[in-house]
This record gives C-alpha cells, structure tokens and sequence, in this order.
C-alpha cells in the first residue's frame, strides 16, 4: 500500500549555495529524495516520519548569511510505479543504445539498457544523461576501471560495463538511488557492478581509468580535484549537469588540476564535457 508523504518546499537566498548546503544537512535526517528548483529545493520525507521539531537542528536555517522561509504540504499516496509506467516513454541515442522499462518491448539497437526509475535520476531522458550516453558510445571502454560518481538509477554505469569497462563501481549518497542502482544492475546482468551509498570521500586514495560524473555544477567545482588525484595518467574524466555558460568556470578548475578539455555535447544549453588528463 502506497504511503503519503510530506513536502517541505524551501526558498532560499541565495539558492548557490544555500540549496546544495540544505539538502546536505537534510539527508542526515529521514528525507527520502531532493528536487531543486530555481530559488530552493523541494525534500519529500514519509509523513509518518515528520514532526514538529523536525528541522530544530538544522544549521543553515539559523545562519543570518542566508534568507530560508518554507512551507508543508501533503502529497497523498501514490503508486509511484504505476505513474512513471504511464509516462516513461523508451528512447534511442544515436541508434546505437536504447533505454525502457521492463513492459517495453526489446528493440533492435546493440545495447539495450532495462531501467526501473522509481524515484532516481538517471532514465536517458533528462538532457545531462542523453549526452553522457553520447559520450559513452564513443569512448572505448574496454577493460578500464570505471566509476559512475552520482549514479542516479545506475544508467551510465551500466552502460560502462555492457560496453565492457572492468571493474565498474557506482556511488550516489542518496539511499533510494543506491537500492534502484542495484536493481537496475541485476535487470541489466551486470551484478559484477559495485554500488556504494556515499559521497566523494569514499573515493579518497582510489584510482579509475575512467570517471563520470553528472551531478551539479557547484558540486563538480568542489570535488574535481579529488576527481583528477583519482584519475591515472590518460585517464577520462566525463562531466555533466550544468549549463554552456558554466564550461569556462568547470574548465579552469580542470586545468588546474592537470586535466585537459577535449570536447563537449550540447542539447538544450545543457552540456557533457570530456577532459583527459595530462
């Protein structure tokens, strides 16, 4: 039986980078899921689990650098499986790879990802991944240590170890997405996939041939340089989730970091961004 949920809608300023801050503070309590929006975020948390003094201890709503109001609403019970069944539509990325759900029937392309999305980021059809599978089908990954850092439904990750890449990990900090990415790795056959509930820290003193990352760009500014001290010498870095007008800010930071801008996709003013390093 479907449960109801409640909805803190947060309006914050500034929303760069009060919302990234917030939705830190409140993944250390019960919320399930995060949705930014232009002045804030929106956070869904079981609401048998919401109570009065629930955001008491949450710092930024104390700190005087940043203006937060928010409000509460109900969202009353949903079969989330049977609403994004009614909705999730299969697609292709250059003939080469197609993404659906399980009801969807097989189609005629050299890979075939199965995902089952739930509540996670990560189906083909957001603008950020479409590009990142771009990216994917024409790197060579045969053999290369890969990790998909933000990993959403597992989508990129996936993609990685049917093209071959080996070993392949697969972190998100988000507790729903990792359970989704571990689904979708069994759906797709591809159980020798790791999957970690964490940040960037659990990739402290590792090393990767190949590391994408689609998340945000305050988030990326922040955790590149771990980005290219886990790179080999060559090695790949695929970036996405922020806009044209962010690459010169994404690049500089690359470049102090030893890593190279090779190219880059665009759709819709979103952008994927190859770097090599070295």
């Amino acid at each position: 039986m479907a449960e109801a949920y409640s909805e803190y809608e947060f309006k914050v300023n500034p929303v760069n980078p009060g919302a990234e801050i917030l939705i830190a503070e409140l993944s250390e309590l019960d919320f399930e899921s995060f949705d930014e929006t232009e002045d804030g975020v929106k956070a869904y948390i079981l609401s048998a689990l919401d109570k009065t003094d629930l955001l008491k201890d949450i710092y930024l709503l104390q700190n005087p650098e940043f203006e937060i109001s928010y409000s509460v609403n109900l969202i009353e019970p949903v079969n989330w499986n049977e609403e994004w069944e009614k909705n999730f539509e299969p697609i292709e990325v250059d003939g080469i790879c197609s993404v659906r759900a399980p009801f969807h029937p097989k189609p005629d392309t050299e890979f075939d990802i199965v995902i089952e999305p739930k509540m996670s980021f990560g189906t083909g059809h957001h603008e950020t991944t479409h590009l990142m599978i771009k990216h994917l089908l024409k790197l060579d990954v045969e053999g290369l240590k890969t990790l998909d850092m933000g990993c959403g439904t597992g989508i990129l990750a996936i993609l990685a170890a049917l093209k071959g890449a080996r070993p392949v990990e697969a972190i998100d900090i988000d507790p729903w997405c990792y359970e989704n990415t571990m689904e979708n790795v069994a759906r797709n056959g591809v159980e020798f996939i790791e999957a970690f509930e964490g940040d960037v820290k659990l990739i402290d003193g590792k090393q990767y041939d190949l590391l994408i990352a689609n998340i945000n760009r305050n988030i990326l500014l922040a955790d590149i340089p771990t980005y290219a001290s886990c790179l080999t010498e060559s090695g790949t870095l695929l970036l996405s989730g922020f806009y044209t007008q962010d690459i010169p800010a994404i690049t500089e930071v690359c470049n102090q970091h030893g890593l190279n801008f090779i190219m880059n996709f665009e759709k819709n003013n979103w952008v994927a961004c190859k770097f090599v390093k070295n």
